[in-house]
């Protein structure tokens, strides 16, 4: 007997046909999301969300820049600010051997000796103006890329530097000063007269050196000179210190940011593990019987019949 078959067959394999592969589809589409943990696999699936999702991505990477960014100026400004600590050290000791050398119980050859000690020192305080970060950068030579001071053949210290401090992003629409330079640690007014902790301690040093000046008189004199050295010094780390402080609070706040962007890119983007088995074990039932309805009904001799 021949086959025939009727519009009503075609639709039902139509439609059969029809809901078993879309039934495969969303059951692939599941396996995806479980296996990637990721729900939207492309924008066309939910473009709002996707939306939503790209800006959490970019915002996230733009914290981990400033994250980075941070984090390295807070080492910057800390080693600074150590410094500083080591440049005053070196200050207060040298007011200690002026007030030693203005004693008049002290000789020629004990001022001498003081006069040495000032020397080595001026040099440790040369050698700390030209420090360098953990990566080899100028600490105090502003944006400059040189040292910060230079000494000439005379024994002159000059700064080589610029004055601009230069900024480093380190949280939304917050910018940073990066360091110091170094005339705001070495160089002040005394007596309205510039002037720089290199002079004080080298003409300590050839005061009390000399036979014909009074050394007393002189270290007397400087006693007053290394006070205003170590109050700039003192400023300047102050001034460190609390960007330090402010840095360390960025950082918590990135922190928080974060973990906060994090949160809702899980919300917006990830795959609800739970729901999404529970889902794919319905769709696979649910296949299974078209399946088998499809393959019984169609087996039917009624539809060879028709």
């Amino acid at each position: 007997m021949a086959i025939v078959t009727t519009n009503s067959t075609l639709a039902f394999f139509d439609r059969s046909l029809g809901q078993m592969n879309g039934l495969r589809a969303t059951l692939e589409r599941l396996q995806t999301q479980i296996a990637t943990g990721q729900r939207i696999e492309r924008g066309s699936e939910d473009p709002a969300a996707a939306s939503r999702l790209r800006s959490l991505l970019r915002s996230e990477r733009l914290g981990e820049v400033e994250a980075d960014n941070a984090a390295k100026l807070e080492q910057d400004l800390t080693v600074a600010s150590d410094e500083i600590g080591r440049v005053s050290e070196i200050l207060i000791r040298v007011r200690e051997l002026a007030v030693q050398a203005a004693s008049d119980t002290q000789g020629p050859d004990a001022r001498a000796v003081i006069a040495e000690e000032i020397e080595q020192l001026n040099e440790e305080l040369f050698a700390r103006s030209n420090a360098q970060t953990l990566t080899g950068e100028p600490l105090f030579a502003g944006t400059s890329g040189g040292p910060a001071y230079t000494r000439d053949a005379s024994g002159t210290v000059t700064y080589s530097g610029n004055l601009e401090e230069g900024t480093v992003p380190a949280g939304p629409g917050i910018e940073v000063a990066r360091g110091i330079a170094g005339p705001q640690i070495f160089e002040f007014d005394l007596g309205g007269t510039p002037t720089s902790a290199f002079a004080v301690m080298a003409d300590l040093s050839t005061a009390l050196r000399s036979t014909t000046a009074d050394p007393s008189a002189a270290a007397t004199s400087a006693i007053a000179g290394l006070d205003e050295a170590l109050d700039t010094a003192t400023r300047s780390q102050t001034v460190l210190g609390t960007r330090v402080a402010w840095v360390e609070a960025l950082q918590q706040n990135q922190i928080d940011r974060s973990i906060t962007l994090a949160e809702q890119r899980s919300e917006v983007g990830d795959t609800d593990i739970a729901e999404a088995i529970t889902q794919l074990q319905q769709t696979l039932t649910a296949l299974e019987a078209s399946q088998a309805t499809f393959s019984r009904v169609s087996s039917l001799t009624l539809f060879n019949a028709i």
